[in-house]
C-alpha cells in the first residue's frame, strides 16, 4: 500500500475530507476524514462540460469553429463588437473568450435580476481579441453547456447519463440549473469522492471503460493538453508531472498523471488550495 503518513501530517489543518489514489489499476489509498456523501464539486464541473462537448463533437452535433454570433443568433446584442463576431465555441473552453472580468460566479448568480443568462452573458463587453488573454470566467463553460443542451435537445444530466454516468456506475446526480432550467455547465455538480475519481480514471484510460471506447481518445488528448501560454486545456488545468486535472473551489480535485498511470482525487473544504496542492505534489505525486 502507498504510505500517506507525511501527507496526513502536512494537511491536518487544511480540512481535507477524503483522498483516493489509483495506480496501475490498483486502488492504493481510499482514506476518509468524513462520510463519503455527494458534495458540490464546484468548478471541477467544468471538466464534465468539456466531456459533454467532446461527445457532441463525436456525434457531429457541433464544431469548435462555429462562431457565437451564428450559434446564438437570436440572443446576440445589436451591433456586436468585432471581438464578439470573431469568438468561437473553442474560445468558450479555453478561458480566452475576450471578456475582461469573471461573470456568473458563485456569489454573483443569486444577485442577477435577469433570468435569461444567455443574453446576460453575451451583453458583457468583449474587450480582448478572442484567444489572446486568459481570464478565468464562468461565461465560457456555461455557454458551452447551453450549446450542447440545445443541439442534443435535453439537459446535460440526461445527455451524459447514457454516455458517461451510467457506464461509470454513477447514478443520476444533482446539478445546478440557471433560472430557465438549463444545466449550469460551469459549476454545481454534486458527486462523491469515488464518483469524481471514476471520472479521472475514465480520462486516464483515454475515454475507454470496461473495454469499450466511449469517447474518442483524440478528444481526450486535445482537450487536456495546454492550449496556450497558460496551464489550461479545454476546461482542464495542467499541473506538475505532466498531469491534468478537474479542479473545483475548496480543492475538489481529480488529478490524472498519465506518465505514472495514476489518478489522485481529493474532496475538501480547504481555504488554502495552493498549500494543499503543494503537499499533493510533494508527498503524493512525486512519490508515485
Amino acid at each position: 500500500m502507498f504510505d500517506i503518513t507525511h501527507f496526513e501530517e502536512h494537511i491536518k489543518d487544511l480540512s481535507v475530507l477524503g483522498i483516493k489514489i489509483t495506480q496501475n489499476n490498483e486502488d492504493l489509498v481510499h482514506k476518509l476524514w468524513d462520510e463519503e456523501c455527494r458534495r458540490n464539486i464546484y468548478s471541477a464541473t467544468k471538466s464534465f462540460t468539456s466531456c459533454a462537448v467532446g461527445f457532441s463533437i463525436q456525434e457531429h452535433l457541433l464544431s469548435l469553429e462555429e462562431r457565437l454570433v451564428d450559434v446564438f443568433a437570436e440572443e446576440i446584442p445589436e451591433n456586436p463588437s468585432d471581438y464578439l463576431t470573431k469568438a468561437t465555441i473553442r474560445d468558450l473552453l479555453t478561458m480566452r473568450l475576450g471578456q475582461k472580468e469573471a461573470s456568473l460566479m458563485g456569489a454573483q448568480r443569486p444577485q442577477y435580476k435577469e433570468e435569461d443568462w444567455v443574453r446576460l452573458a453575451l451583453r458583457i463587453p468583449f474587450v480582448y481579441e478572442p484567444d489572446s488573454t486568459f481570464v478565468y470566467n464562468n461565461v465560457g463553460p456555461y455557454l458551452a453547456g447551453i450549446i450542447v443542451q440545445r443541439r442534443a435537445g435535453c439537459d446535460l444530466i440526461s445527455y451524459l447519463t447514457p454516455r458517461l454516468f451510467r457506464p461509470l456506475g454513477i447514478k443520476r446526480p444533482t446539478w445546478e440549473t440557471d433560472p430557465s432550467g438549463n444545466t449550469f455547465g460551469a459549476g454545481g455538480l454534486f458527486l462523491t469522492l469515488s464518483e469524481l475519481h471514476k471520472f479521472g480514471l475514465f480520462y486516464l484510460q483515454n475515454g475507454m471503460w470496461n473495454q469499450e471506447q466511449l469517447l474518442n481518445r483524440e478528444w481526450i488528448a486535445e482537450s487536456t493538453r495546454q492550449q496556450g501560454p497558460d496551464p489550461y486545456g479545454y476546461l482542464f488545468w495542467r499541473g506538475e508531472y505532466q498531469s491534468f486535472r478537474a479542479d473545483g473551489k475548496y480543492s475538489q480535485l481529480s488529478i490524472v498523471i498519465p506518465d505514472k498511470n495514476a489518478v489522485v482525487s481529493v474532496v475538501a473544504e480547504c481555504r488554502k488550495g495552493d498549500e494543499l496542492m503543494k503537499y499533493i505534489n510533494k508527498d503524493i505525486l512525486a512519490c508515485l
